[in-house]
């Protein structure tokens, strides 16, 4: 059979994912318990809510996309992102009652980065964080939806950081270096992450994520993996190579599309039920007791 190359970060990290196996360990295991903490607050599981940004209404629905996936993230007590958006958008986010994380865009335009992460931390915000990885394009700086990016020094970061009291993450993370930079500028938590394939041939968020984990060994910051993320199992393998978290991603949107907040508590509890029946086959009675010991790379 003929080579064929493949530039598609996706298909990477798709096959480097179903590439782990899992082991079993059945006798005297317990019904798990998904239940984790972060931050001082308790959410009923690991599994998170996606960035997305610009979601419309589905189906003729009265809310948007964006204002479903929050309420359902609030009914499910887990914790909830959203990204690009104005200030109008987010506070329709803040009014769902979700613990939200606004991931602000590296805009060009500093005021407006520091406008909307005041505003989010005044709305309520778990937590504030930027895309990192939406600084650049191919045609040098980024444009996204007509909107100009730039480059994020790391007096810049610091200072985000610095100005406030939540929680900063920083997304798009995907090299040791960077990981501990972030931590070295008091981020409190990082999105491992290649943003569906921006980069061709980016390294998949699992292959770097053991690294990540022994290079910030002994430092106080989170670990959250997304790209890719469509199952239980998929989660179960994040935690074991050393992830606190696990965000879905592209496969809620049919869910989402045709359930709305019904179709999207579906989705979240047919994800954490799988992720709660391999804990209990594997061993693992709590989220934080998860480790290596019963994945194998083929």
């Amino acid at each position: 059979m003929a080579y064929s190359r493949i530039s598609d970060a996706n298909e990477i990290t798709e096959r480097y994912m179903d590439s782990f196996l899992i082991k079993e360990r059945l006798i005297d295991s317990v019904v798990a318990d998904t239940e984790i903490e972060l931050f001082g607050t308790k959410f009923s599981s690991p599994v998170m809510m996606p960035a997305f940004s610009h979601l419309k209404e589905f189906g003729g629905r009265k809310l948007t996309g964006l204002e479903e996936y929050s309420i359902a993230a609030k009914n499910m007590n887990i914790l909830n992102f959203v990204g690009m958006m104005e200030n109008d958008m987010y506070k329709r986010i803040a009014d769902t009652g979700a613990k939200t994380v606004r991931i602000v865009k590296p805009y060009a335009d500093n005021i407006k980065v520091r406008d909307q992460m005041k505003y989010a931390e005044d709305e309520g915000a778990f937590g504030i964080g930027m895309d990192i990885d939406h600084i650049f394009g191919n045609e040098g700086l980024d444009v996204v939806v007509g909107e100009l990016m730039t480059v994020q020094t790391s007096e810049m970061i610091r200072s985000y950081i610095e100005s406030t009291k939540l929680p900063f993450f920083v997304k798009g993370v995907l090299s040791e270096e960077e990981a501990v930079k972030c931590a070295d500028l008091g981020a409190k938590a990082i999105i491992v992450s290649h943003h569906h394939g921006r980069l061709p041939y980016a390294v998949p968020p699992l292959m770097v994520l053991p690294s990540i984990k022994k290079a910030l060994q002994g430092r106080d910051v989170k670990i959250i993996v997304d790209c890719g993320i469509s199952s239980g199992a998929d989660v179960y393998k994040c935690l074991a190579l050393g992830a606190d978290a696990a965000a879905v991603g592209r496969a809620m949107l049919p869910s989402l599309e045709e359930g709305g907040i019904e179709g999207m508590e579906k989705f979240i509890t047919k994800v954490n039920n799988e992720l709660r029946f391999i804990m209990s086959c594997t061993g693992f009675e709590t989220v934080s007791q998860i480790d290596d010991s019963c994945i194998v790379k083929t």
